[in-house]
């Protein structure tokens, strides 16, 4: 085991079955090596800074019916909502004065965030804020779409594989999705010139370590800039209401892996991690992992944007309380620091 934590480290690439069998395999003391040369890979392009992104939740609405999320098209209990322009350019004058440098616009597939819509959005904050970066996870869309709003100054765009494996991609979601499309998607935004983040659900229904270890694989081929990784909640309204959630100490050993296949990666701490432990941002971080993304939604729709149960959406989730988080992240040895925040590829 430790001999291919060493591999790991010195080549940044495993064979999918030597992923799997770190992962069958997972032990606190290989958790323990795999934290300790994690933090210190990120230590040489990070040092212990922590990048903060101001997220705003623009639309519960969505065109699609995955299984796994709250917001599916078919959960008639869903309270729905979509912010205006007005509402969104207030979210980010109020996390910009609370020190924000990087928005990032979330939603479900709503057809109503056409690319005339959202080019004039983006080039509105850009206008209001030229040092932010604008981050965008708004779905799958066309390359002509994601190159309108590339040239517009989006700067990153995030969409989460959810599973490198097909027969596993189809259990997850109806036919009409499909993972080939995704990837391809992936790989357009990549080659537009995106800062390209991906992602999946740990413990999802269904998932096996090899689907996990096909994930790994995934994400080293990829090369992305930003990877978000964190467990798995059900959602009282979907088909999997009554599964369990993903395993948070597996979530923080993946983050440890994943910062060593990549060592400049931008890495969250996610809500969903905090969601299944209280201290679950700090282990990330603790991890690996160098982001965390407050909540600057308006008060009245985050209870609304559930994609799982029981996300937080008060507290030091929200971007009010960025003193606390800051306090928080100080106790642990991390400094959170007001910056873009944008990959770091000077000592490649």
């Amino acid at each position: 085991m430790i001999e291919l934590i060493n591999k790991l480290s010195d080549t940044r690439s495993l064979s999918t079955d030597e992923y799997e069998y770190l992962i069958k395999n997972r032990t606190d003391e290989a958790a323990a090596l795999l934290k300790e040369y994690a933090v210190k890979a990120r230590s040489k392009y990070y040092q212990n800074k922590v990048f903060v992104r101001g997220l705003i939740e623009v639309s519960n609405i969505c065109k699609n019916d995955c299984y796994y999320c709250g917001i599916r098209k078919s959960n008639l209990n869903c309270d729905r909502y979509r912010l205006s322009k007005d509402e969104i350019l207030e979210c980010c004058k109020e996390g910009y004065n609370l020190g924000f440098r990087t928005f990032v616009l979330q939603g479900g597939e709503d057809g109503a965030f056409t690319d005339d819509y959202l080019c004039d959005l983006i080039e509105s904050i850009k206008h209001n804020h030229p040092d932010c970066a604008v981050t965008l996870s708004l779905g799958e869309r066309s390359r002509e779409s994601y190159q309108k709003l590339y040239d517009s100054g989006a700067d990153r765009y995030l969409l989460r594989h959810e599973t490198a494996d097909e027969v596993h991609y189809s259990k997850l979601h109806p036919s009409d999705l499909t993972l080939s499309n995704r990837i391809n998607c992936l790989y357009d935004l990549k080659s537009i010139g995106f800062q390209v983040g991906c992602g999946f659900m740990v413990g999802s229904p269904y998932q096996t370590i090899k689907n996990i270890a096909q994930d790994l694989k995934f994400i080293e081929e990829l090369q992305p800039d930003m990877c978000g990784v964190g467990p798995f909640i059900p959602h009282k309204d979907t088909v999997f209401a009554n599964e369990k959630s993903g395993d948070a100490d597996l979530c923080c050993y993946l983050l440890s892996i994943i910062r060593l296949i990549k060592p400049n990666i931008l890495l969250p701490a996610t809500t969903a991690l905090g969601t299944v432990r209280n201290d679950g941002r700090e282990r990330g971080i603790l991890s690996g992992a160098n982001v965390i993304m407050p909540n600057l939604s308006p008060l009245s729709v985050r209870k609304k944007y559930a994609l799982y149960d029981g996300k937080i959406s008060t507290g030091e989730e929200s971007a009010q309380s960025l003193e606390k988080l800051k306090q928080s992240m100080h106790n642990i040895g991390y400094e959170v620091v007001v910056s873009r925040g944008d990959i770091n590829k000077n000592n490649l």
